[in-house]
């Protein structure tokens, strides 16, 4: 049966869309180490403030079986308009201090890159285990006035930055929004085409929005539309701080497991 992001009409979807062979792509290999990429004991004497939720991310890669694998994780902020009472009530804030610590599993650089966008993408900026509390605000502020909702912007300027960052890990991208993108064809077509990438995109939707574009692509069937399933989505509710730090790491994590074996089987990773 046709498959359509745009709608509840049912039609032919665009060739553009279509399923391609991997692009030409940095080199990435799938590879575990022994335990975390940072130990406790360097969270501990680092960003004391980080452990509670670097032990909770522990439990879900283990419970997910992500322990030991390693990855480039990227976060990724929206900034249009309707996002600033996010901004103020510190929920963006505080989903950058648990990407941290998950990523602290990942990587062993101890920073994660990070990627502001509203109607264009702005240059990355970095959060680390020495300099996180408060950063998220800081570099907003710095950004000034608020735009609207370019995915397309904010996915090509994780792809740069990837690509010239000399990684040989996969990406594991966080994407927050709390809402639509601006042209939704054209996001749906960055998606497919970014799917010969090794690159993995969780998206992760905060406020009351109904959030259908990203439940669609969610559910866009790979192989016919794209090479592999390359996106996740969940849901963190009007109030994003009160779900529970276990809830969402276990979101966090629940399809990027799938996303390394069928991307290997695929030959988008080695």
């Amino acid at each position: 049966m046709p498959f359509s992001l745009f709608g509840r009409k049912k039609s032919k979807p665009d060739s553009s869309a279509a399923a391609a062979p991997p692009a030409t792509a940095p080199s990435a290999t799938v590879r575990s180490g022994s335990g975390s990429a940072v130990s406790l004991d360097k969270i501990e004497r680092s960003a004391p403030g980080l452990v509670s939720l670097y032990k909770a991310a522990g439990v879900s890669l283990e419970k997910n079986r992500l322990a030991g694998v390693r990855a480039a994780v990227y976060l990724v902020l929206d900034r249009s308009g309707s996002m600033a009472p996010f901004y103020k009530n510190g929920s963006v804030q505080a989903l950058a201090d648990r990407v941290l610590a998950a990523a602290a599993h990942f990587d062993d650089d101890g920073t994660v890159p990070v990627i502001f966008f509203d109607t264009k993408a702005y240059q990355a900026e970095e959060i680390s285990l020495d300099n996180y509390g408060g950063r998220i605000a800081a570099l907003h502020k710095k950004l000034g006035h608020m735009g609207t909702t370019d995915y397309v912007s904010a996915m090509e300027a994780v792809i740069a930055h990837y690509r010239s960052c000399g990684a040989t890990d996969p990406a594991f991208v966080i994407f927050q929004t709390d809402g639509a993108p601006n042209n939704a064809k054209a996001a749906e077509k960055a998606i497919c085409k970014a799917a010969g990438l090794p690159i993995f995109w969780q998206f992760i939707g905060f406020g009351r929005d109904e959030f259908r574009f990203l439940h669609r692509l969610d559910d866009l069937p790979a192989p016919k539309y794209r090479v592999v399933d390359n996106a996740g989505f969940f849901e963190a509710g009007a109030d994003p701080r009160r779900m529970p730090d276990g809830e969402l790491f276990d979101n966090l994590m629940n399809e990027f497991p799938e996303w390394l074996q069928t991307a290997k089987a695929a030959g988008v990773l080695r």
